[in-house]
């Protein structure tokens, strides 16, 4: 495995923290890395790591990063999603993926779309086994949320069923009531419906009061489990824009922001401030960081550099005008994006498709790991900012 040093040096806006972090290639040679989940799967209280690939979901154990495959060859066409999270305290992540990637089929349940729950074995480092559940063509991204004693697997298709375009049905919303026997039947409803084009989810909240904001065509809409329903409310936005990725970030004075890609694997990152702990505002301003992506597909905000407001990560996966493509860090000064720096994680050895944040060596600071589509591996970069 390649260990490579990186130095990322503050410029005009002197931070007390120096943004620095150390690249570690733990797979060099992902299929494509759809997406990227991180978990216990071992239970010996390290997250580790889970792809979903072209044809295989696995997972890469802390420490040595040895590579396991879960399942593979589930549909003929390729897998798209995964989700865990320890949905019943015993500190093991339980696993859902989605599959049978074929986003020009909008109809066809049979060829287009699958869910699956892996069965978990005895071992963990063994195949595990997949239970087949209802899915909606083009099944695409998924997220586990949990409100009080009740989990919930979200499934959001790209398209509506039928669609072409954007245009048509809504995006069936579907979530899954997490059952006391995971090899038994299954609950789901669909709970919005009003999106024609989906692309990302993001859970928010509490760990017992779990929400969800879902980006696509029509911007941004705001989902809650309330019990016997869900609330639903659109987020709006100035210019209404549609959005491709979204994060939602902590800012300075007990308030957040939302940061996103414009459009749909868009060029734009912008920060949204002014929302209040409720994802209330009287008014949002909306700052453009950077117009200069290509295919912009992932997000995260997180505080890296243990400032006391959120950072933004963003990765693009072709390369821009300059011939530039990879993972980089926006700072903001004094809690707001209104002034910020700009740094490179990884400058044209990243074409990202996933990016997620986790503290993978239990010292406060979280991690950095992408996966690259086109460069065929799978990061971590490890902070050693200070």
């Amino acid at each position: 495995m390649l260990y490579t040093p990186i130095l990322l040096l503050a410029t005009a806006l002197q931070l007390s923290t120096t943004p620095s972090f150390e690249e570690q290639v733990i797979d060099a040679e992902v299929a494509i890395g759809y997406g990227v989940a991180i978990g216990d799967v071992d239970g010996d209280e390290k997250p580790d790591i889970l792809l979903a690939d072209k044809k295989a979901f696995v997972w890469y154990r802390n420490g040595d990063w040895k590579k396991f495959v879960m399942a593979e060859n589930l549909t003929v066409s390729d897998n798209v999603c995964i989700a865990a999270r320890d949905l019943d305290g015993d500190g093991k992540v339980e696993v859902a993926v989605g599959a049978q990637w074929n986003p020009g089929e909008t109809s066809e349940t049979e060829k287009s779309g699958a869910v699956f729950y892996l069965i978990r074995p005895s071992d963990p480092t063994q195949k595990w086994t997949p239970k087949t559940l209802h899915h909606e063509p083009t099944t695409h991204r998924m997220r586990w949320i949990k409100s009080g004693e009740t989990a919930h697997l979200i499934v959001v298709p790209l398209h509506g069923r039928g669609n072409a375009g954007g245009e048509g049905a809504g995006v069936k919303v579907i979530a899954y009531e997490f059952p006391s026997d995971p090899a038994g039947d299954w609950k789901y409803e669909i709970i919005e419906e009003s999106m024609h084009l989906t692309h990302n989810l993001e859970v928010i909240g509490e760990e017992s009061k779990n929400s969800i904001l879902i980006g696509g065509k029509e911007g941004v809409m705001f989902l809650k489990n309330q019990g016997s329903n869900w609330k639903k409310e659109k987020i709006n936005l100035p210019t209404n824009p549609s959005v491709g990725e979204l994060r939602l970030g902590r800012s300075s004075k007990n308030r957040k922001f939302l940061t996103t890609i414009e459009s749909i694997h868009g060029t734009t990152l912008v920060a949204y401030e002014g929302l209040d702990q409720n994802l209330n505002s009287e008014e949002l301003e909306r700052i453009v960081l950077q117009t200069q992506l290509k295919e912009g597909h992932a997000l995260v905000a997180a505080d890296f550099l243990g400032i006391g407001s959120d950072q933004i990560a963003v990765g693009w996966r072709l390369p821009n005008e300059a011939g530039e493509f990879g993972v980089k860090l926006f700072v903001p000064k004094n809690g707001s994006f209104s002034e910020f720096e700009e740094h490179w994680i990884d400058k044209n050895g990243m074409a990202c498709e996933d990016l997620q944040a986790a503290d993978l060596d239990g010292d406060g600071k979280p991690e950095l790991i992408a996966s690259g589509r086109s460069t065929k591996n799978l990061k971590i970069y490890w902070n050693k900012s200070k």
